[in-house]
């Protein structure tokens, strides 16, 4: 492993790194209030623990995390909580973010700390005790350590602690490997258990001699086999993939991770907050943080996070002529919306910017295709393609030229002769692509729901038929046994006086008793009623007696009856 290996591009900007480590690390004093983002890391958003008005004490958990994907958020020092609110993120954008505000008591008072023996815990624990200690990756991406501290793999594993620090201005790794370095070499001794690692190697930039030195002298003194290795200064030479292939030739391919390769890489600052975190039982409240740029007194300090901007560069002396806050390095940092942002987990350098310092980029010109940034990208990747499709909007040819691989690194603008500032086209192709996948999947999301609504009311639709077509069944079968009559009630209901109509041949025939008895007797009746008339009625009326027309009268009266009865059975039918 004596040799070492080289990566495509890359250029070497001057560093301005003697500036900031003049002096050693200095704790940077506590402010009266502290704004704490509850979104520091990659992943979802940790619940806020806290009301306005209660008391925390320093390290208390004020953030648990959301899912797997998440980290835990501590209160930086002891005190109140005066407010639970949106307040302006540390991010270009300047949009609200939900932050715990505290206002400080000056107590410092610690909550009790919880360290663990890893020798004797099941990883399972020792990866929830980083979660909830909230330690992430420190180099910059803040992605959650205990998701990475994850074998997995059937293959031996090396274990890559990155000290190069590639990067201009910033020198809080080089400070961080210079005074702290066996806190560092006992960091990575867990992370190595953890992941099984049959070697761990120490990447470190050749202009940081102080600090390989003393990573080597660590290393000696607790007995580890850690290799300390001194890589050419050339950025971004501490770029994960760059520095992998710088210790160990493997290249990692477009659309794959240094894990398929049996490789993972982490910071030396998260290497030391794990350090904290597992056998001194403290969560991440603070992190050293660079201060240079346009100041008096560039410095490191350890921060708490949550501390406004402003007040690093109050200690370090900005210039009256300072115009603007930037949080990382000139090559890949970002503009800060106000000085008085707070301090997070992502901040390693806060640079006071002017006019002087940097100057306004000239006027951008048409790209020539001059390709000096394709043989500057340590991706390996065709910037201007990337460019020419990102500024027509055309974001599936970016991404065939696998726009997602690049790392912003800023070599491309750096060399451009036009002044193309390409590294904001990639963002936002980037941004829009995430934009339209969201939509997307908004999209098929209530299409799915439309779907299933259809379908559910179909259903519902289909069971009320079947419930009324099963009712409606039921009803005519009901009606049915009402109406029908049965023979032995038919029989029954035959008095005498149907059996005498028959007898005189009053009655036409059977089958119209068995559709109703009583019309039946009714219609006999009237029947009768008639031939006795007929038989009594002489064929000249004058010549009656008094007696024979009481008789007609009688008749006549009781015919009347009979039609009356008739009316009333078939308005009784009816209803």
């Amino acid at each position: 492993m004596g040799k070492l290996f080289d990566f495509h591009g890359g250029v070497k900007p001057q560093t301005h790194k003697q500036h900031s480590t003049r002096e050693p690390i200095a704790v940077a004093p506590l402010p009266d209030l502290l704004v704490v983002p509850l979104h520091q890391s990659i992943g979802g958003t940790p619940h806020p623990l806290v009301q306005a008005g209660e008391s925390v004490m320093k390290g208390q958990r004020i953030g648990a995390a959301d899912g797997n994907v998440s980290a835990a958020v501590h209160a930086p020092t002891s005190g109140q909580v005066i407010a639970v609110e949106p307040r302006v993120m540390t991010h270009t954008s300047g949009l609200p973010m939900l932050s715990v505000v505290i206002e400080s008591d000056g107590e410092e008072a610690w909550v009790a700390p919880e360290p663990v023996n890893y020798r004797s815990t099941p990883p399972d624990e020792i990866r929830d005790q980083l979660r909830d200690a909230g330690v992430v990756g420190l180099g910059g991406a803040v992605f959650p350590s205990h998701l990475k501290l994850n074998a997995g793999k059937d293959m031996p594993m090396t274990l890559v602690l990155n000290g190069a620090e590639c990067e201009p201005y910033i020198t809080c790794d080089d400070m961080l490997m210079r005074e702290r370095a066996q806190d560092i070499v006992r960091g990575g001794r867990i992370m190595r258990d953890m992941l099984g690692a049959g070697q761990v190697l120490i990447g470190i930039e050749d202009n940081k001699p102080e600090a390989a030195a003393a990573m080597r002298a660590a290393v000696a003194a607790l007995g580890e086999d850690m290799r300390v290795i001194v890589v050419p200064t050339r950025y971004p030479a501490g770029g994960a993939k760059q520095l992998i292939r710088s210790l160990t030739g493997i290249e990692v391919p477009h659309s794959k991770r240094s894990t398929d390769f049996g490789v993972q890489c982490f910071n030396v600052g998260t290497a030391y907050a794990i350090h904290q975190a597992i056998d001194l039982g403290r969560p991440l409240i603070s992190r050293i943080v660079t201060v240079s740029g346009n100041v008096e007194r560039p410095r490191n300090y350890e921060v708490l996070f949550g501390t406004p901007m402003s007040h690093l560069l109050q200690l370090a002396g900005a210039k009256p002529d300072t115009d603007r806050t930037l949080m990382g390095g000139p090559m890949m940092g970002y503009l800060m919306p106000n000085p008085d942002v707070p301090v997070v987990k992502a901040t390693n350098c806060v640079i006071a910017g002017s006019r002087a310092l940097f100057p306004p980029s000239p006027p951008e010109m048409p790209c020539i295709r001059c390709t000096a940034c394709v043989e500057v990208c340590p991706a390996d990747l065709q910037p201007h393609e990337m460019y020419w499709f990102a500024r027509a909007r055309n974001f599936g040819k970016a991404q065939e030229y696998h726009l997602f691989d690049c790392i912003e690194c800023g070599c491309c603008a750096y060399v451009c002769p036009s002044h193309i500032p390409l590294v904001d086209y990639y963002r936002f192709a980037k941004t829009e692509i995430w934009a339209r996948e969201r939509e997307k999947e908004a999209a098929d999301q209530a299409r799915a729901r439309f779907e299933f609504r259809n379908l559910r009311e179909e259903r519902d639709q289909q069971e009320k038929t079947a419930k009324l077509a099963a009712k409606t069944a039921a009803s005519r079968q009901t009606a049915e046994k009402r109406v029908a009559p049965k023979p032995s009630a038919i029989a029954d209901a035959r008095p005498a006086a149907i059996e005498a109509a028959h007898a005189e041949g009053t009655v036409a025939s059977a089958p119209a008793l068995s559709v109703d008895p009583k019309k039946a007797l009714i219609e006999a009746a009237i029947e009768r009623a008639r031939k006795q008339r007929e038989a009594i009625a002489p064929k000249n009326t004058e010549n009656l007696s008094e007696a024979q027309k009481a008789e007609i009268a009688e008749i006549e009266a009781r015919r009347a009856k009979i039609r009356e009865m008739a009316k009333t059975h078939d308005e009784d039918a009816s209803k």
